[in-house]
């Protein structure tokens, strides 16, 4: 340390003509050269230094200025996706609501045309019944009569002989003959 102030206490003394020599107190000379070297740049980088500065901070603030409008921005933008994202929810619920009752809807024709059907089935089934017992009814009828006349003619056959026959045929066609009379 006393090198130090021993140092700087020399600068005070210059002595009188003639020498130029080398300190060769490295501790002495290092810490003139840097406070040489700080001055000088104080001086003469204060100015540039403080202009690289002022540009910096301009630059950061303009950086933030447009981050701030982007943000802003996309704010807005976001703000404006989700109303529309609202109003798409909105109508797909109303689409949904239109189409559930829609289904609901086409469900109950379904179902009325459905139930129309089975009932004009279950008339055509009722109507083919009542044919099909009409049509046996008349089948059985036709059998009964036809054996009623093939046991009468039967037993007409079995019971006329000739005699009896040839009356009979006279009658009728005497019975015949008075009914054209009558019509004529």
């Amino acid at each position: 340390m006393k090198n130090v102030t021993d140092s700087f206490l020399s600068l005070g003394y210059w002595p009188s003509a003639g020498g130029f020599g080398f300190n060769t107190d490295i501790f002495a000379t290092n810490l003139i050269n840097l406070s040489v070297v700080l001055g000088v740049l104080i001086f003469f980088g204060k100015g540039v230094l403080s202009d690289l500065l002022d540009n910096r901070k301009q630059r950061i603030l303009k950086t933030i200025r447009n981050s701030e409008e982007l943000r802003e921005g996309a704010l807005d933008q976001l703000e404006k996706a989700r109303a529309r994202l609202r109003k798409v929810e909105m109508e797909a619920d109303q689409f949904r609501m239109t189409g559930y009752s829609e289904i609901e809807r086409e469900k109950l024709n379904l179902i009325n045309a459905t139930s129309k059907t089975l009932e004009q089935l279950e008339n055509y089934k009722n109507e083919t019944i009542h044919f099909e017992q009409q049509r046996a009814i008349n089948q059985v009828r036709q059998r009964v009569f036809q054996q009623a006349l093939q046991g009468a003619l039967g037993t007409l056959n079995s019971c006329l002989n000739n005699e009896l026959h040839l009356r009979t045929i006279s009658t009728n066609i005497g019975m015949f003959g008075t009914v054209k009379e009558i019509t004529d």
